[in-house]
Protein backbone atom coordinates (compact mmCIF):
# COMPACT_ATOMS: atom_id res chain seq x y z
CA UNK A 1 0.00 0.00 0.00
CA UNK A 2 1.52 3.21 -1.13
CA UNK A 3 1.57 6.94 0.62
CA UNK A 4 -1.08 8.09 -1.79
CA UNK A 5 -3.33 5.10 -1.37
CA UNK A 6 -3.09 5.79 2.95
CA UNK A 7 -3.92 9.16 2.22
CA UNK A 8 -6.40 7.88 0.15
CA UNK A 9 -8.20 5.89 2.59
CA UNK A 10 -8.23 8.29 4.81
CA UNK A 11 -9.96 10.78 3.15
CA UNK A 12 -12.69 7.85 2.17
CA UNK A 13 -12.95 7.21 6.19
CA UNK A 14 -13.12 10.80 6.80
CA UNK A 15 -10.71 10.50 9.54
CA UNK A 16 -7.70 12.09 10.65
CA UNK A 17 -4.22 10.49 10.92
CA UNK A 18 -4.61 9.98 14.59
CA UNK A 19 -7.95 8.09 14.20
CA UNK A 20 -6.69 5.77 11.70
CA UNK A 21 -3.85 5.20 13.93
CA UNK A 22 -6.47 4.39 17.10
CA UNK A 23 -8.11 2.38 15.21
CA UNK A 24 -5.46 -0.20 13.95
CA UNK A 25 -3.69 0.37 17.64
CA UNK A 26 -0.82 2.15 16.25
CA UNK A 27 0.84 5.12 17.12
CA UNK A 28 -0.21 8.20 14.86
CA UNK A 29 3.44 8.85 14.00
CA UNK A 30 3.13 5.66 12.32
CA UNK A 31 0.97 6.19 10.22
CA UNK A 32 2.90 9.85 9.02
CA UNK A 33 5.41 8.04 8.13
CA UNK A 34 3.43 6.10 6.09
CA UNK A 35 1.87 9.03 4.39
CA UNK A 36 5.54 10.28 3.72
CA UNK A 37 6.91 7.06 2.51
CA UNK A 38 9.24 7.08 5.35
CA UNK A 39 7.70 3.84 6.62
CA UNK A 40 5.75 0.87 4.73
CA UNK A 41 2.68 -1.04 6.61
CA UNK A 42 2.95 -4.46 6.62
CA UNK A 43 0.35 -7.02 5.16
CA UNK A 44 -1.26 -7.89 9.27
CA UNK A 45 -2.03 -3.50 8.77
CA UNK A 46 -2.93 -3.88 5.20
CA UNK A 47 -5.53 -6.31 5.63
CA UNK A 48 -6.58 -4.11 9.33
CA UNK A 49 -7.11 -0.64 6.62
CA UNK A 50 -9.02 -3.02 4.18
CA UNK A 51 -11.16 -4.08 6.79
CA UNK A 52 -11.90 -0.82 8.18
CA UNK A 53 -12.16 0.01 4.14
CA UNK A 54 -14.83 -2.23 3.69
CA UNK A 55 -16.93 -1.52 6.86
CA UNK A 56 -16.60 2.50 5.67
CA UNK A 57 -16.43 5.45 7.85
CA UNK A 58 -18.62 4.19 10.87
CA UNK A 59 -15.38 2.26 11.40
CA UNK A 60 -13.50 4.45 12.82
CA UNK A 61 -14.44 5.71 16.60
CA UNK A 62 -15.08 9.05 16.59
CA UNK A 63 -14.89 11.16 20.13
CA UNK A 64 -17.82 12.53 20.87
CA UNK A 65 -18.18 16.36 20.27
CA UNK A 66 -19.63 18.15 22.61
CA UNK A 67 -20.39 19.22 26.38
CA UNK A 68 -17.88 17.55 29.02
CA UNK A 69 -19.23 14.46 30.32
CA UNK A 70 -20.04 15.39 33.59
CA UNK A 71 -21.66 18.65 32.84
CA UNK A 72 -23.66 16.48 30.39
CA UNK A 73 -24.86 13.93 33.92
CA UNK A 74 -25.37 17.50 35.67
CA UNK A 75 -28.02 17.89 33.67
CA UNK A 76 -31.89 17.49 34.96
CA UNK A 77 -32.86 17.57 31.37
CA UNK A 78 -30.97 14.31 30.86
CA UNK A 79 -32.24 12.28 34.06
CA UNK A 80 -35.90 13.32 32.54
CA UNK A 81 -35.63 11.58 29.64
CA UNK A 82 -33.81 8.95 31.26
CA UNK A 83 -36.89 8.75 33.21
CA UNK A 84 -39.12 8.28 29.93
CA UNK A 85 -37.04 6.20 28.26
CA UNK A 86 -37.50 3.92 31.56
CA UNK A 87 -40.96 4.62 31.24
CA UNK A 88 -42.00 3.84 28.10
CA UNK A 89 -41.06 0.88 26.25
CA UNK A 90 -42.64 2.37 22.79
CA UNK A 91 -40.36 5.71 23.23
CA UNK A 92 -37.23 3.35 23.87
CA UNK A 93 -38.11 1.52 20.78
CA UNK A 94 -37.75 4.31 18.73
CA UNK A 95 -34.62 5.74 20.15
CA UNK A 96 -32.77 2.69 19.77
CA UNK A 97 -33.58 2.81 16.08
CA UNK A 98 -32.23 6.75 16.18
CA UNK A 99 -29.52 5.66 17.56
CA UNK A 100 -28.17 2.70 15.46
CA UNK A 101 -25.98 4.36 13.26
CA UNK A 102 -23.97 6.34 15.92
CA UNK A 103 -21.10 4.96 17.42
CA UNK A 104 -21.14 3.34 21.01
CA UNK A 105 -18.36 5.31 23.07
CA UNK A 106 -17.57 2.43 24.89
CA UNK A 107 -17.13 0.51 21.56
CA UNK A 108 -13.76 2.72 21.05
CA UNK A 109 -11.68 -0.49 21.16
CA UNK A 110 -9.11 -0.70 18.04
CA UNK A 111 -9.81 -3.06 15.00
CA UNK A 112 -9.39 -6.76 15.69
CA UNK A 113 -9.03 -8.92 12.77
Amino acid sequence: MTSEEIKALRKELVCTAKELAQALGIEQATVLAWEKGDLFPTKAFIDKMELLRSRGPASIPKKAKGAEPMKVLADPALWELVRKLVAHKKLRDEVLKLAAPYADPAQDAPVKE
